[in-house]
């Protein structure tokens, strides 16, 4: 039974899954693809973009909760959250002497995740650097930005939508595609091959 649980990943009990809006993704691993169950309550974006405004159209554009997603996704493989609990592999609990942690403990994976978050903060700009980090990788919700900020009620959503659209504009997301329905088959042969699809 517990190999069972330990192969598929924990599951979330019913009293736990009554409080959650629960979801399945598909996501990329380092052992490969793998649908996972997500709290699709839990983003503050994804929460936006399932809320209508008065037009009808979503308050965040699918573009747009993609580039905020990107973000957090960087910003958890980069390792940047603060630790909340005890680090039991500190040089102190672990009986070993010299430094450890830090940039030498970091992976390449973490140190390009970390140069990810950095080029894309700058792109956005010191004006909605911060906002971003606290919405998509803090999870702070809008209420409590402007609260924090002072700003009046409902701006944090204009606000947003700003620092998205550039955040999306620096990852190459567009609201709309652009470009050829089709590209055109090219193969670089020698003078004597031929080419042929079976």
């Amino acid at each position: 039974m517990r190999a069972d649980a330990a192969a598929n990943g924990p599951s979330v009990g019913p009293l736990r899954a009554q409080h959650m809006e629960l979801g399945e993704r598909v996501i990329d691993t380092p052992t490969g693809m793998r649908r996972v169950t997500v709290d699709e309550s839990e983003s503050p974006l994804t929460w936006l973009a399932r809320r209508r405004g008065r037009d009808g159209r979503a308050l965040i554009a699918p573009h747009q909760l993609q580039a905020g997603e990107r973000l957090r996704v960087d910003f958890t493989r980069a390792q940047l959250m603060p630790r909340t609990t005890a680090d039991w592999s500190s040089p102190m609990s672990s009986g070993r002497r010299g430094p450890s942690g830090g940039a030498a403990a970091a992976t390449d994976g973490t140190i390009a995740a970390r140069q990810r978050v950095n080029a894309a903060l700058e792109a956005v700009g010191p004006e909605f650097s911060g906002l971003l980090v606290d919405l998509c990788c803090f999870l702070k919700g809008l209420e409590d930005l402007e609260r924090a900020r002072g700003w009046p009620a409902r701006s944090a959503k204009v606000v947003l939508q700003l620092a998205l659209d550039r955040l999306a504009r620096h990852y190459g997301f567009m609201a709309q595609v652009r470009g050829r329905s089709h590209t055109p088959v090219r193969a670089w042969l020698a003078e004597d091959a031929t080419f042929r699809v079976e």
